[in-house]
């Protein structure tokens, strides 16, 4: 038996032996052949859906957010697929990327439709470390869970350690509960925690060292003797006292046990491991 959907205007035809047609209305339908002996059903290749092909590595370029205002709300949407949160609340913490850090960073695919924006593919963090001058902290680390196991999230971080070293920067320091093992065969290794810091500008901003001014006290120094010597000068006189017994001796506190791949001594407020690690770039 054969069938045969035409587009214009659809018409059902079985064969003569059948005795039956059947006509249905003039919609829109793909051609479509369906055969007795194949079981096969054929689709007008013109009328089927394009796929959109996969980012090439090649082409991938980094970039900070605040240099493509008009991703924003990509970004925004990539990293709350992973930890959701008020998008409200992600544009802001995206719109406070700045060079002078915290700085966010995207990782791009052209678009394979000439004169679209760029597909975000990947993001991170990267903020100061108090009193590591030399330092980066990376946080906020995702790829687009389409993507990932391809390559993308290697790349990201690759390309952060150059972005890194042009700047100046020779450490980068991270946290992960669970891709300990992607970190280390990056060639990262169990490291100290450390703190990052929300600015990083040489000085304060006049508005905060404006709440702490730094004006003479209004009252001249004191010259009362002190208090050792006043209880002294009152202290009545007659037998001393037997010296007061010795303190007890602190308890020694054992160290902390170190880190390993399979343990760690830091967890969050969920009770959720933390393994701090760092890698020299």
């Amino acid at each position: 038996m054969e069938l045969i959907l035409s587009t214009s205007p659809a018409e059902l035809t079985l064969d003569p032996a059948c005795q039956l047609e059947l006509t249905l209305s003039s919609t829109c339908h793909p051609e479509m052949t369906l055969s007795r002996g194949s079981t096969e059903l054929t689709l007008d290749p013109a009328l089927q859906p394009e796929e959109t092909p996969a980012p090439s590595l090649a082409e991938l370029t980094l970039e900070p957010v605040h240099r493509r205002p008009e991703l924003l709300d990509a970004c925004a949407d990539l990293i709350n697929e992973q930890w959701p949160r008020s998008h409200a609340s992600r544009l802001h913490s995206l719109g406070q990327s700045s060079d002078n850090f915290p700085l966010c960073l995207m990782l791009l695919s052209p678009h394979p439709v000439p004169g679209k924006a760029p597909i975000v593919v990947g993001h991170a963090r990267l903020s100061r470390v108090l009193d590591r001058p030399q330092s980066l902290l990376v946080e906020t680390v995702v790829v687009a869970r389409a993507l990932r196991g391809r390559g993308f999230g290697r790349c990201l971080m690759e390309g952060l350690e150059v972005f890194a070293q042009a700047r100046g920067f020779h450490r980068l320091h991270l946290t992960t509960h669970d891709q300990l093992h992607f970190y280390a065969h990056l060639g990262y290794r169990l490291g100290e925690p450390v703190q990052g810091l929300v600015f990083t500008s040489q000085r304060l901003p006049a508005a905060l060292l404006s709440a702490f001014p730094r004006a003479p006290s209004p009252w001249p120094p004191s010259k009362t003797p002190s208090l050792t010597a006043q209880a002294a000068s009152r202290a009545p006189r007659g037998p001393s006292l037997p010296p007061p017994p010795p303190l007890p001796k602190p308890l020694t506190a054992s160290p902390p046990a170190p880190q390993s791949l399979l343990e760690t001594q830091y967890h969050d407020l969920r009770g959720r491991p933390i393994y701090w690690m760092q890698k020299d770039i």
